[in-house]
Parts: C-alpha cells; sequence; structure tokens
C-alpha cells in the first residue's frame, strides 16, 4: 500500500476543491446572456442577442412617448448592455427619433439596423442616403428589403439587391438581407445567395407568423418557418426574429417566456428584437432571454 500521508490527504483534497472551483468558473464563463454579441451567420456583423425595436405598431407606441422620454428608454437599454437598434422607412419619423437618441454615443458602440421599402421609381441609394441623414450615422450596420411578401421577391427587388450591394460595397453598409411575411416568401430564403441575413417572424404559438397567405389574421405554420429558419442557417445566413411578443397579443409574461425560449432553444435564432414602452419592458426581456438561454 502506497505512503499517503495526511499532508497528502490535505493537498489532493484542496487540489480537488481547487479543480472544482475552476470549473464553476468556467461553467459560469460560458453563460450566455441576452447582452452577448453574437456574429450574425457569415455576414461578420455581430450584433447583442437581444435589439431595440423601434416598430411597435409601425412605430406609434414609441413615437407616441415623445422624443425625451424615447431618448430615455434608449439610453437606458444602451446603460443595461443593449446595443442592437432597429428601425425602418415605413415607421413614420423614428429614424430621426433614434438619430436624437443615440447622438453623442460613440458610434463603434452600437449597431444599427435600417429596413428599406422596396418601392418602385426610388432610387435605392439616394434613399439610404436620405436615412442615414435622418438617423445621424454615417453607416448603417445592417440594411433589409423590408416586407418582401411574394414568391417572386428575390426577383422583383433585383434593383434594390444591387443598390444595397453598392452601399454595401462603399462601406455605409455593413451587411445585407431581407425581412420576409409569409410562407410563399420565406421559402425562397434559403436558396438566396444574396441574402447574409433573415429577418423571420417566431413565437411559439403561431401568432402573427408565415402562413400560406402573407396576412392572414390566423396562425402561421410554426413547424415550416422553423423548418427554414435551419435551412437558412445552414447556408450561412444570420437570422433575426420579431413578433416575440406575438404583435402585443402575449399580454402574460409566461407567454413571452416561452416564445424566447422557443426562439432561442428550438428555432436556434440568433438575435430577436423587442419593441418597448417602458424601462420596466426592457428589464423583462433581458430577463427573458437570459431565462431562455440558462
Amino acid at each position: 500500500m502506497a505512503n499517503f500521508s495526511r499532508r497528502d490527504f490535505l493537498k489532493s483534497g484542496l487540489a480537488a476543491t481547487a479543480l472544482a472551483g475552476a470549473g464553476c468558473i468556467g461553467l459560469k464563463a460560458a453563460r450566455q446572456s441576452a447582452t452577448d454579441m453574437v456574429t450574425l451567420g457569415d455576414s461578420g456583423v455581430k450584433v447583442t442577442r437581444l435589439a431595440f425595436g423601434t416598430g411597435t405598431f409601425s412605430g406609434q407606441v414609441q413615437r407616441e412617448l415623445g422624443q425625451q422620454d424615447f431618448t430615455s428608454l434608449v439610453r437606458y437599454a444602451y446603460d443595461r448592455g443593449i446595443r442592437f437598434f432597429e428601425t425602418a422607412e415605413s415607421y413614420d419619423d423614428m429614424h430621426r427619433m433614434l438619430g436624437i437618441a443615440l447622438k453623442g454615443i460613440p458610434r463603434d458602440s452600437y449597431q444599427l439596423m435600417t429596413k428599406v421599402t422596396t418601392s418602385p421609381g426610388v432610387d435605392p441609394m439616394q434613399k439610404i442616403d436620405e436615412l442615414r441623414k435622418q438617423a445621424n450615422t454615417d453607416y448603417f450596420d445592417i440594411c433589409l428589403l423590408h416586407y418582401q411578401h411574394y414568391a417572386n421577391w428575390p426577383t422583383a427587388s433585383l434593383r434594390w439587391q444591387d443598390g444595397i450591394s453598392e452601399a454595401q460595397h462603399k462601406k455605409i453598409v455593413l451587411g445585407r438581407g431581407a425581412s420576409v411575411h409569409g410562407l410563399p416568401a420565406l421559402r425562397q430564403v434559403p436558396g438566396e445567395n444574396w441574402l447574409q441575413i433573415a429577418m423571420i417572424r417566431m413565437n411559439h404559438k403561431g401568432v402573427r407568423m408565415d402562413a400560406e397567405n402573407y396576412a392572414t389574421n390566423g396562425l402561421g405554420n410554426v413547424p415550416e418557418v422553423v423548418d427554414y429558419v435551419g435551412k437558412s442557417r445552414q447556408k450561412g445566413m444570420g437570422v433575426i426574429s420579431m413578433k416575440l411578443a406575438g404583435e402585443g397579443q402575449f399580454t402574460n409574461r409566461e407567454d413571452r417566456q416561452k416564445a424566447m425560449k422557443f426562439a432561442f432553444r428550438h428555432a436556434h435564432v440568433d438575435s430577436v428584437t423587442v419593441g418597448y414602452k417602458s424601462k420596466q419592458e426592457v428589464d423583462e426581456a433581458i430577463e427573458n432571454v437570459n431565462m431562455a438561454l440558462a
């Protein structure tokens, strides 16, 4: 039998304790959170897992806060670690309000996403420059084709794709993609090599999610949407999800928690966006994402 002294025993016990402690530290270090920076697929664009959305009922909720309260809310979210802010051309006045709210914050410390309406007869570069001016920014981290809802959108939007690609070449847009509504539009996403980022509606109940009719008031086809999220990610796309609160229909927190858990654990999206009207809603969203990732 080996000679094993009490001193050796104590040393080995301390070593085991130290190793166990190191393991705990490693687990804590690996814990994921809402404010982690994640890379959106192969785009190279990094954003926080949780975004600040400005499009609740096309921005009505955020506009009605007024500039002072909206700025206070944006700054609160930034201080809590949310560094990804998104808006759209169709959210009347929100580029301007967001630009004011973020004024003075180092531009390289947050990410800004815009969504452009693919209107005929509009020059894409001119529109992007107009939105940059409104948002008081030299560049957008992400520019999406907004509200693509027909199966032929990949060909119908070619002029806008070229415009965004030109803006990307000039480095006034860093990542490009599309926001889609309806299954006919969504089914085209995995096969589109132009796309780097896809914005897809997502929650566990299918409320305001994609169905055959993009404008349906009924429930969407959750399994098919999740399947296309997976196919898009396999092609190297980053996926950002919206409608996590069912466009305001999830009035109890349990459903909002389940939606976050579903998005991250089941659909495996990269990032989600939520619209806020209060600091309490910001806090809750952060907690809900953290719980989903735990």
